[in-house]
Protein backbone atom coordinates (compact mmCIF):
# COMPACT_ATOMS: atom_id res chain seq x y z
CA UNK A 1 0.00 0.00 0.00
CA UNK A 2 1.40 3.27 -0.94
CA UNK A 3 1.23 6.46 1.49
CA UNK A 4 2.77 9.76 1.87
CA UNK A 5 4.08 10.68 4.95
CA UNK A 6 3.85 14.61 6.55
CA UNK A 7 7.08 15.96 7.77
CA UNK A 8 5.47 16.78 10.89
CA UNK A 9 5.06 12.80 11.53
CA UNK A 10 8.97 11.65 9.98
CA UNK A 11 10.18 14.55 12.24
CA UNK A 12 8.05 13.25 15.21
CA UNK A 13 9.25 9.79 14.26
CA UNK A 14 12.65 10.57 14.43
CA UNK A 15 13.35 12.51 17.24
CA UNK A 16 10.73 11.90 19.73
CA UNK A 17 9.36 7.65 18.98
CA UNK A 18 6.28 6.79 19.40
CA UNK A 19 3.17 5.78 17.19
CA UNK A 20 4.53 8.12 13.98
CA UNK A 21 8.39 6.52 15.04
CA UNK A 22 5.74 2.63 14.63
CA UNK A 23 4.88 3.94 11.66
CA UNK A 24 8.53 4.65 9.68
CA UNK A 25 9.29 0.95 11.59
CA UNK A 26 6.84 -0.50 9.09
CA UNK A 27 7.54 1.16 6.30
CA UNK A 28 11.64 0.28 7.08
CA UNK A 29 10.58 -3.65 6.86
CA UNK A 30 8.52 -3.32 4.09
CA UNK A 31 4.77 -2.85 5.83
CA UNK A 32 4.07 -0.08 3.68
CA UNK A 33 5.08 1.86 0.10
CA UNK A 34 5.80 5.74 1.02
CA UNK A 35 6.48 7.88 -1.37
CA UNK A 36 8.10 11.09 -1.78
CA UNK A 37 8.28 13.87 -4.12
CA UNK A 38 11.97 15.99 -4.27
CA UNK A 39 9.79 18.87 -2.36
CA UNK A 40 8.74 16.84 0.38
CA UNK A 41 12.18 15.41 0.88
CA UNK A 42 13.78 18.63 0.61
CA UNK A 43 11.43 19.76 3.32
CA UNK A 44 12.05 16.42 5.18
CA UNK A 45 15.82 18.00 5.16
CA UNK A 46 15.18 20.99 6.08
CA UNK A 47 13.12 20.56 9.23
CA UNK A 48 15.48 17.55 10.43
CA UNK A 49 18.02 20.56 10.28
CA UNK A 50 16.06 22.87 12.70
CA UNK A 51 14.94 20.74 14.88
CA UNK A 52 18.58 19.02 15.52
CA UNK A 53 19.78 22.84 16.46
CA UNK A 54 16.67 23.19 18.68
CA UNK A 55 17.21 19.95 20.35
CA UNK A 56 20.93 19.10 19.85
CA UNK A 57 20.77 16.79 23.05
CA UNK A 58 18.31 14.93 21.35
CA UNK A 59 20.01 11.82 18.95
CA UNK A 60 17.77 10.92 15.66
CA UNK A 61 16.56 7.33 15.56
CA UNK A 62 18.46 6.74 12.33
CA UNK A 63 19.55 8.98 9.24
CA UNK A 64 17.00 10.64 7.12
CA UNK A 65 18.79 8.90 4.44
CA UNK A 66 18.73 5.61 5.53
CA UNK A 67 14.75 6.41 5.68
CA UNK A 68 14.54 8.08 2.02
CA UNK A 69 16.36 4.92 0.81
CA UNK A 70 13.39 3.04 1.05
CA UNK A 71 11.00 5.14 0.01
CA UNK A 72 9.59 5.51 -3.96
CA UNK A 73 10.65 8.79 -5.51
CA UNK A 74 8.59 10.13 -7.82
CA UNK A 75 7.83 13.75 -9.59
CA UNK A 76 4.36 14.51 -9.64
CA UNK A 77 3.13 15.61 -12.77
CA UNK A 78 0.30 17.53 -11.76
CA UNK A 79 -0.28 20.71 -9.90
CA UNK A 80 -2.72 20.78 -7.43
CA UNK A 81 -4.29 24.12 -5.19
CA UNK A 82 -6.38 22.60 -2.36
CA UNK A 83 -5.06 23.21 0.49
CA UNK A 84 -5.39 26.34 3.04
CA UNK A 85 -0.99 26.33 3.34
CA UNK A 86 -0.24 26.45 0.10
CA UNK A 87 2.65 24.92 1.20
CA UNK A 88 1.20 21.62 1.81
CA UNK A 89 -0.17 21.38 -2.00
CA UNK A 90 2.78 19.32 -2.67
CA UNK A 91 1.81 16.25 -0.47
CA UNK A 92 -1.47 16.28 -2.20
CA UNK A 93 0.10 16.22 -5.84
CA UNK A 94 2.97 13.48 -4.87
CA UNK A 95 0.12 10.83 -3.21
CA UNK A 96 -2.34 11.67 -6.26
CA UNK A 97 -0.12 11.23 -8.88
CA UNK A 98 1.10 8.27 -7.55
CA UNK A 99 -1.62 6.58 -6.83
CA UNK A 100 -1.05 6.51 -2.96
CA UNK A 101 -4.32 5.40 -0.56
CA UNK A 102 -3.37 8.01 1.98
CA UNK A 103 -1.43 10.62 3.03
CA UNK A 104 -0.40 10.62 6.98
CA UNK A 105 -0.25 13.38 8.47
CA UNK A 106 -0.44 15.61 12.04
CA UNK A 107 -1.31 18.85 10.16
CA UNK A 108 -4.67 20.15 10.61
CA UNK A 109 -4.68 22.42 6.92
CA UNK A 110 -3.96 18.70 5.61
CA UNK A 111 -6.38 16.83 8.05
CA UNK A 112 -9.44 19.00 7.81
CA UNK A 113 -9.60 17.94 3.84
CA UNK A 114 -10.09 14.26 5.13
CA UNK A 115 -9.86 13.16 1.25
CA UNK A 116 -8.69 14.84 -1.78
CA UNK A 117 -10.02 12.58 -5.06
CA UNK A 118 -8.81 8.74 -3.62
CA UNK A 119 -6.64 9.69 -0.96
CA UNK A 120 -7.60 9.22 2.36
CA UNK A 121 -5.87 12.09 5.35
CA UNK A 122 -5.15 10.24 8.09
CA UNK A 123 -3.07 10.65 11.19
CA UNK A 124 -0.05 8.56 12.51
CA UNK A 125 -2.67 7.12 14.97
CA UNK A 126 -6.17 6.27 12.44
CA UNK A 127 -3.66 4.97 10.27
CA UNK A 128 -2.09 2.33 12.15
CA UNK A 129 -5.65 1.20 13.48
CA UNK A 130 -6.92 0.92 9.81
CA UNK A 131 -4.08 -1.24 9.07
CA UNK A 132 -3.49 -3.56 11.73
Amino acid sequence: MKIVIDTNVVISAMFFGGKPFSLLQRIIGNGFDAVVSDDIAAEYAEVMERIGRKYPNRPQRFPLDSFLSFCERIVPSRKIDACRDPDDNKFLECAVCAGCLYIVSGDEDLLSIKQFENVKIVTVAEFLEVCK
